[in-house]
């Protein structure tokens, strides 16, 4: 049986540092076997199901190539697509899509939610996002700073810079801490990351030698650093009046090129899970600027449209990490004896 195997992934301290490892490892491995066209299929048979209750273009993508790529069925049930939540509860919802599928996705609101249909469902359950955490993007995260570098993920500097209070702010300080990577979480007091978060990361970072901080001094946060990151300024579902409030609060905190000048690095990288604000190509984009002057949100063209913008081979990379979690938790067959046969 293979370590992982039938095993939930609701946030990254469901696994250890070392099963996080394992899966960055097992990613490499099948994206190196998928560009050389060699990748055995471990799904095939396997039916999954992915829930999504909030929009999505990357992980939605991900998680049917990487299925379809491993010779899986999927279904996509959209925000309209089933009953959840308005004639049937989430916890019948998981005990019948456990007798139809292997596997099941979802994306949405509160981390309760993924935690309930893991309670009541009888096959593996993965978080494609919630409100409070984003697993399967931080190890998009990883491998990208590992293929970027080309050095171990201990030692390196992130500095994550905007609302650290809520998915990526959370799973990117625990990641980290539990990974040896230095973290540093650069944002307004009032937006910073849960001391319940904080404290929980301390933990983990006496364990693997990293140093974790919080700050609101944008020059010292990224002072030193590998990689600045940053997510948008406002989240799905919050209403629109928060707008404001933000972009008062956060502006000092955008990623320009000053920004990253800031770091001394000339090697430094910039990280986004996306989709990014950067300039008025969109529609939300355009009526920021109508209503409030600005043409550009967390990050600006500067650094967005340079090469070291990162988060095109990111946004790649859920794909191959989002595989390696599907084919951990999910494949019969023993992973490591398949793809040395391949010879990765």
């Amino acid at each position: 049986m293979n370590r992982l195997s039938r095993r939930d992934f609701l946030k990254e301290t469901d696994f250890t540092p070392e099963d996080l490892t394992y899966l960055l490892e097992l990613a490499a491995r099948l994206k190196a076997a998928k560009k050389a066209g060699r990748e055995p299929k471990l799904l095939k048979g396997r039916n999954i199901v992915i829930l999504f209750e909030k929009d999505s273009t990357r992980t939605r993508c991900s998680f049917e190539v990487a299925a379809h790529d491993q010779g899986a069925h999927v279904t996509y049930l959209g925000p309209t697509g089933s009953q959840i939540g308005k004639k049937e509860s989430m916890a019948d919802t998981a005990r019948v899509l456990s007798g139809f599928f292997d596997g099941i996705e979802y994306r949405g609101f509160g981390q309760e939610i993924v935690e309930k249909l893991a309670e009541y469902a009888n096959v593996p359950v993965w978080n494609g996002l919630t409100n409070e955490w984003h697993p399967t993007q931080l190890l998009a995260d990883m491998l990208t700073m590992q293929e970027c570098t080309g050095r171990p993920l201990k030692g390196l500097t992130m500095a994550y810079l905007g609302d650290a209070r809520y998915n990526m702010g959370n799973s990117l300080m625990t990641g980290c801490a539990m990974l040896g990577v230095n973290f540093r979480s650069v944002a307004p007091r009032a937006l910073w990351t849960s001391d319940e978060v904080f404290a929980k990361a301390q933990e983990y970072a006496a364990e693997s030698g990293a140093v974790i901080e919080r700050t609101e001094d944008v020059a010292a946060g990224v002072k030193g650093c590998d990689f600045l990151y940053s997510d948008v300024w406002v989240s799905m579902g919050e209403p629109d009046e928060v707008w404001k409030e933000r972009i008062e609060l956060l502006t000092p905190y955008r990623v320009t090129a000053e920004v990253m000048d800031m770091t001394g690095n000339p090697e430094c990288r910039f990280l986004h899970c996306l989709p990014a604000f950067h300039n008025r190509e969109t529609t939300i984009g355009e009526q920021i600027y109508q209503k409030y002057g600005i043409d550009c949100m967390e990050v600006n063209d500067d650094v967005f449209e340079s090469e070291r913008n990162a988060a095109f081979l990111e946004a790649e990379n859920r794909m191959h990490t989002i595989k390696a979690v599907m084919v951990a938790t999910l494949a019969e067959k023993n992973i490591d004896r398949a793809l040395l046969k391949k010879g990765f």
